[in-house]
């Protein structure tokens, strides 16, 4: 059941990765169909590249579905590299031909709406993971959900703060980004640990 509940958590994290990169490549695909035609085949080209790395990520993550927690640790290196691969393709791609504001304020707003959604799941989960256990052992895994939600909240505020206030460069964009995606990190990784203990033998006391 632990082990069950934490390789669970492995594969929300990839999932939600995955969302972030999948709505990336539309944001930028929309934008590509609009450019004129020597832009357009730039841009198509480092939406390949994007698209290769996507599909990296996902091939390395769907490998690792059925491993136990050793494997998906291991695993999870490589799928980090692949993730800051596509990042640096992504920002090369919007410091050449995705310079206007427009096209970054887009490729944000993509990413928020797929992090908020991550947010939401993971919390809906725990919440049902929870039920499967005695009422005595759910108060904590209660309060991990409680503070995901609070988090997630600060993080959405923060973040549609910067995609309404407009005009921030694509580095400061990014960098609340990687605040938001480290904080439910952090997130998962308490509800993983806190799932384990739940699971463990009964405390005398």
């Amino acid at each position: 059941m632990a082990t069950q509940s934490s390789v669970h958590f492995y594969l929300t994290w990839a999932k939600e990765r995955i969302d972030e990169m999948d709505a990336t490549l539309a944001s930028l695909e929309s934008k590509a169909a609009k450019m004129q035609a020597d832009a357009r085949v730039k841009a198509t080209q480092h939406i390949a590249d994007l698209r290769k790395k996507r599909d990296e990520f996902e091939s390395t993550a769907k490998k690792q579905a059925e491993a136990g927690e050793a494997a998906w640790e291991k695993a999870r290196v490589q799928l980090q590299d692949n993730w800051k691969d596509f990042e640096t393709i992504l920002k090369k791609y919007l410091e050449s031909l995705g310079k206007d504001a427009e096209q970054q304020q887009a490729v944000f707003k993509s990413q928020v709406t797929a992090q908020m959604k991550a947010w939401r799941e993971t919390a809906d989960k725990l919440n049902a993971a929870a039920k499967e256990f005695a009422v005595e052992r759910r108060r904590d895994i209660d309060v991990v959900a409680s503070r995901m939600k609070a988090e997630s909240a600060a993080a959405d505020e923060k973040l549609q703060k910067l995609a309404r206030a407009g005009g921030e460069s694509w580095s400061a964009l990014n960098a609340a980004l990687g605040e938001s995606r480290a904080a439910f990190d952090r997130a998962t990784q308490a509800a993983r640990e806190t799932l384990k203990r739940a699971a463990g033998p009964a405390q005398v006391g």
